[in-house]
């Protein structure tokens, strides 16, 4: 597809724009929504596994289509994609318990997996590398975009109308993205020479759901040293292990393993797994502060994210141009990371709205200028035919450290959350309910639950339902709850720092190659030393 005109590369752009952001507007719109949602439905332990199954799903679909959208072609899978995931979206709204809506959440994973891989993986086909980095600029400020209208429309929806319209609203947008792919994109002829890693799929597949249910579970369903959790942990390394070993002998690998041999590609993906676990483990709780500790509604919740987005906008936008423009990728990397971890950084010791919205200008700064890189130089870095796999491979390292980030940060909060709790009841911080019947001081020991921190309008006709000599000890209650969160969530975005801190190291480790100007890797190009390619080969 790099030889169509470009005019025509242009119009399947807007096509996959259309799909971009209508998979990522239906991300970003729960997010500030999702804590009032879950307080609704009830069922606060479970709250990861909401945000977890959905990237459990979407790890193993985007792993499996990238090898197969090489072999049949990107455009069956964008069309599968946007049906599988429209349909996980309406079935959420529908949703009347917290396991409904993590089953559904897992459908809609799938369908989003195969878009978000099958739409980068498409930019890489029509434009070489050099320009590339401008259009992954481009699709990246697409999502930032979603992210700033996403989180504002999500909270006014939740505060005004019924929250199945959160996952209902764009649905009528995946019809016309489905109409736009169907029409403008080409299609591509099968390469019949390539055929199914079955074997290397379902091993893949089933090692990943252990991996990934370990990391879930522990610490919340089971003990880290419990059975079920050695158990699993036990399994992944089994089934990874007779994967490798199947890889290594298969005519057309599910994940060729040379591609690991490449320096770039390991470092690269090494950085993506350890700058998504520490940003979306710790992201994921920002509403948990803003909502339940300073009290702000879904709503203004919304415009505390916006800030971060617009950054990022402009920043990814920005970086692409430069990156393309210069052909150099990894000063974007060095810049953006450290803007990231003092980010981080900020939201650990944030104490007001005012402290939020600045880290979330720094943090959205970093994310801007470094976030189109580690694609670019994974595919940058391999053969053209191996694209779809290389991007697949890319977005797999990505969500297994958003994935396991999620659990382990959610294991850190809850056991954080916990013993900072029984600590503060036990030093004597909390009220003294011996002043009241012993009816009335339960009730009140019922709610030393940071989940009604998450429903300020139901918090709100409870002071005013108690009578007015109880009311001051429920008002010392939530007041010692929201203390015991902030200090609880200051250790979970210290924990995310740290992991940031790691992959800001890693950069420097990341070789820098010229990016091509041709998706043909053996055209002779002035700019691009063929030397400097076989110094750091693709394929082994």
């Amino acid at each position: 597809m790099e030889n169509l005109t470009q005019k025509k590369k242009v119009t399947i752009m807007v096509a996959l724009m259309a799909a971009m952001f209508f998979a990522a507007i239906n991300q970003t719109i729960v997010s500030t929504a999702m804590p009032r949602i879950i307080a609704m439905l009830g069922g606060i332990e479970y709250y990861t596994w909401v945000i977890t199954i959905y990237m459990l799903t979407s790890t193993i679909a985007t792993v499996l289509v990238g090898k197969l959208s090489d072999i049949y072609g990107r455009k069956p899978f964008l069309l599968f994609g946007i049906i599988i995931f429209s349909i996980g979206a309406f079935l959420c709204g529908t949703s009347t318990s917290i396991f409904q809506l993590i089953t559904y959440r897992g459908i809609q994973g799938i369908g989003g997996g195969i878009l978000m891989s099958a739409t980068v993986t498409a930019v890489g086909d029509l434009f070489a590398p050099r320009e590339r980095a401008k259009w992954t600029g481009i699709m990246m400020a697409i999502f930032g975009f979603s992210s700033v209208i996403g989180p504002t429309l999500g909270g006014f929806m939740v505060d005004h109308i019924a929250w199945k319209w959160i996952f209902w609203i764009f649905l009528p947008l995946g019809v016309v993205a489905f109409i736009m792919i169907s029409m403008m994109f080409p299609k591509t002829a099968r390469k019949t020479t390539e055929s199914i890693d079955y074997a290397g799929s379902l091993l893949l597949s089933l090692g990943l759901i252990a991996l990934l249910l370990g990391f879930s579970w522990a610490g919340t369903k089971y003990a880290w040293d419990s059975g079920q959790t050695i158990g699993l942990f036990g399994a992944a390394v089994v089934l990874l292990v007779v994967f490798i070993l199947v890889e290594r002998t298969a005519k057309s690998p599910v994940l060729p393993l040379s591609m690991f041999k490449n320096s770039i590609v390991t470092v690269s993906n090494s950085i993506g797994f350890l700058m998504n676990a520490g940003m979306m483990g710790a992201m994921m709780y920002l509403p948990f502060f803003v909502q339940g500790v300073l009290g702000i509604s879904p709503t203004a919740s919304g415009f505390v994210n916006m800030p971060m987005s617009i950054a990022m906008i402009f920043l990814s936008a920005l970086s692409g141009r430069w990156i393309s423009k210069s052909g150099k990728y990894k000063r974007y990397a060095l810049i953006g990371m450290p803007f990231m971890v003092i980010g981080m950084l900020m939201m650990a010791f944030m104490t007001n709205v005012g402290v939020a919205v600045a880290a979330m200008i720094v943090f959205g700064i970093g994310l801007g200028i470094s976030m189109p890189v580690f694609t670019l130089t994974v595919q940058n870095a391999v053969a053209p035919t191996e694209l779809g796999v290389a991007t697949a491979t890319a977005t797999l390292f990505r969500n297994l450290g958003g994935t396991i980030g999620i659990a382990v940060m959610g294991t850190v909060m809850n056991s954080t959350l916990s013993s900072k709790l029984k600590d503060a009841v036990q030093s004597g911080k909390g009220p003294d309910l011996s002043t009241v019947d012993p009816e009335t001081a339960t009730q009140l020991s019922s709610f030393l639950n940071p989940q009604m921190l998450l429903d300020q309008p139901k918090l709100e006709q409870l002071h005013e339902t108690l009578p007015a000599d109880v009311q001051p000890l429920f008002t010392h209650i939530i007041e010692l709850v929201r203390s015991v969160l902030s200090d609880s969530l200051t250790v979970v975005f210290l924990f995310g720092m740290a992991l940031l801190v790691i992959a800001s190291v890693l950069v420097l480790f990341l070789k820098e190659i010229p990016l091509r100007t041709s998706n043909d890797m053996k055209a002779k190009q002035g700019e691009e030393p063929a030397d400097l390619l076989k110094k750091e080969p693709a394929l082994s």
